[in-house]
């Protein structure tokens, strides 16, 4: 599997249906430690949807507050706007969030499937064990969202937007280690951290912002894996295997960058207020341009500086692919900000209130145990 790569002894696999090396002998001992650390921080931060200790789904939101300022909807600054009164204009704004959160609830689901794929792959029981719990984590996820658009959409889920259901199903189906981690553990979740990290600054939703917030103590985790997969791995390749995981990455970066929110992907919005998104593409034209993206990408939470910032970082980018990402960013100022991710501290916020609720909720077990 993956002959391609020269992987650290930590990521190789087998076949999916290959359950004879799982119960090898000799496998079970052959334990690495490197996930060691990670896999004991789980329980800090476990949260459960359910619970309204952790989160509170029937906390209301009056439906003529938009869910996100009407100024980060780029067709309400179109022409768009000419044809919407007050109103709809703020339905606009929450169906176009109905269709955003839709699209994180693939997303999950996508990574739940994933990390399953790679958990019946991993030979090193430790990289196995910390995927099993990812598979938890991610379930929890979707179990969240669910419950999100239930409590704000009445239950209504978009489908999934063309771009990313190929690429999640382009990541699940693949058997190679290097695209899974690389498309899902690197840019998918770091996508997702920028978004959340979007989501928890500028949502008027406070549910959103503490959903947002919990989920991202879970996802610097998986993040973090794949940055210790990316210092393990990277190193060790030559220079046609770094070839073929850089232009991996720039392929998927490209395809997220123009496709994945365009208004042809957002095409079941446009018709419920008798808009052609054909129409809507063009009014959207005239005023987001390429300069409108560089200058969005000067925000540390989007999500597209994110990623970049994430595969420089790992050591993916190097000067043959580093002129692609230039286009967009200052590569060298994004190189001296240091290792910090947008969204740490959110999420350090967000563990900080995991101690709080985890360790009450030990203290009372306790004392029941004792009565």
């Amino acid at each position: 599997m993956a002959a391609k790569i020269a992987y650290d002894p930590v990521y190789h696999t087998v076949a999916r249906d290959d359950f004879l090396a799982m119960i090898a002998v000799d496998r079970y001992m052959q334990r690495s430690d490197v996930f060691e650390t990670i896999i004991a921080r789980t329980n800090e931060h476990f949260w459960n949807p359910e619970d309204a200790d952790y989160i509170r789904f029937d906390e209301p939101l009056d439906p003529e507050v938009p869910i996100l300022p009407p100024s980060m909807i780029v067709e309400l600054s179109s022409a768009v706007a000419d044809k919407l009164d007050e109103r709809q204009k703020i339905q606009l704004v929450n169906e176009c969030a109905r269709w955003d959160l839709s699209n994180i609830l693939h997303g999950e689901q996508g990574a739940l499937a994933l990390s399953c794929s790679l958990c019946e792959m991993f030979v090193d029981p430790g990289a196995q064990e910390y995927m099993a719990n990812q598979v938890r984590e991610e379930a929890r996820h979707v179990h969240g969202f669910t419950k999100y658009i239930q409590a704000r959409f009445g239950g209504r889920i978009y489908p999934a937007g063309d771009t990313l259901s190929n690429l999640l199903r382009q990541l699940v189906a693949s058997n190679e280690v290097y695209e899974k981690v690389v498309g899902m553990q690197m840019l998918v979740e770091g996508l997702a951290m920028g978004a959340f990290a979007t989501l928890h600054v500028h949502s008027n939703d406070p549910l959103l912002r503490r959903l947002c917030q919990l989920t991202m103590t879970d996802e610097a985790f998986h993040h973090k894996f794949g940055k210790i997969w990316a210092h393990s791995t990277m190193p060790r390749l030559d220079s046609e295997q770094h070839r073929l995981v850089e232009d991996w990455a720039l392929q998927v970066f490209q395809t997220l960058l123009f496709n994945l929110i365009n208004t042809e992907q957002k095409r079941y919005i446009y018709a419920q207020f008798g808009l052609d998104w054909q129409w809507v593409k063009e009014a959207v034209k005239e005023v987001f341009t390429d300069d409108n993206r560089r200058e969005d990408m000067q925000d540390r939470t989007n999500i597209f500086r994110v990623l970049i910032k994430t595969l420089l970082k790992a050591g993916i980018i190097t000067e043959r692919t580093r002129a692609a990402y230039a286009v967009w960013v200052d590569m060298d100022a994004l190189q001296a900000e240091g290792d910090r991710m947008v969204g740490d501290e959110i999420a350090e916020g967000g563990l900080a209130s995991l101690r709080d609720i985890n360790q009450h909720k030990r203290r009372v077990v306790r004392k029941i145990a004792d009565l």
